[in-house]
């Protein structure tokens, strides 16, 4: 996935292509240290398929699409052309006002070319539509398919390691209370993030074409990261769900106990 721009887009320098590989490298031996390691480390919802592939594949499939469309701007096939015309369709359908894509449109300079704010408004509608089938489908398996509780028991330890059950307060509270605040974090993000920008364009540059790689990564993250944090508020809600279910199955079954040994 990291180094799919580098492989779909032309003219790719060499000290650009040795950096893409390291990074490329790192990414593999921490993926693999990972998962392979009986203890866990930073990576949550290891065991708890299949919510680590949903994520990685709905990011690689915007960035493959983005690389895709980019390629097509200067060597355009059949694909790219197809591709670009179904991006452009979805990001006029998404362009409206206060929509995520308006303001990633509106976060470009004034100044900016037709091709370039065309393209970003393709671009931002794409990816913002697979963020929102990505989420679809893991409220889906959650909801429906019973999302972890069918894969057996889920280890909090685990699949959780960076949160601590014994810093204080009841595990319950703090689980419902954080899938809230990611939950209306990432639903703020894909807002707030343009906004940010288009505030301090004065001290940074603006968003441009000149570096396609920087301009594919940066509208990647802008509406994969929102939806991975919605989708992690979620499953958070659904641990904190499985273990208000079992507390109160604990209570009945000390209830029931004690009327029978009255």
């Amino acid at each position: 996935m990291i180094m799919t721009p580098a492989l779909v887009l032309p003219g790719l320098d060499a000290d650009s292509t040795q950096i893409i590989l390291l990074v490329g490298l790192l990414a593999a031996i921490l993926t693999f240290v990972e998962y392979t390691s009986v203890f866990p480390s930073i990576v949550e919802f290891r065991d708890a398929a299949p919510f680590n592939r949903l994520r990685f594949t709905s990011l690689f499939l915007t960035v493959f699409l983005l690389s895709a469309i980019v390629k097509g701007m200067t060597d355009p096939t059949v694909l790219t052309m197809a591709l670009t015309s179904i991006g452009t369709i979805v990001g006029n359908a998404m362009d409206f006002p206060y929509s995520p894509v308006r303001m990633v449109v509106l976060m470009l300079p004034v100044d900016a070319n037709y091709e370039t704010v065309s393209f970003v408004r393709t671009a931002a509608g794409l990816s913002y539509l697979i963020s929102l089938i990505a989420m679809t489908a893991f409220v889906f398996l959650v909801r429906i398919l019973n999302w972890p509780a069918r894969a057996g028991a889920f280890n909090v330890w685990v699949n959780l390691p960076l949160f601590d059950p014994t810093a204080g307060g009841d595990v319950l509270e703090r689980l419902q209370r954080d899938a809230r605040v990611n939950i209306a974090l990432g639903f703020l993000l894909p807002f707030a993030v343009p906004a940010m920008v288009k505030l301090a364009s004065g001290l940074i540059d603006p968003v441009t074409l000149q570096n396609p790689q920087t301009l594919i990564w940066t509208i990647a993250a802008w509406a994969f990261l929102p939806a991975s944090i919605i989708m992690r508020g979620i499953a958070m809600g659904k641990i904190a769900d499985m273990i208000e279910e079992k507390r109160k199955r604990a209570y009945a079954e000390q209830a029931a106990a004690g009327l029978q040994i009255a």
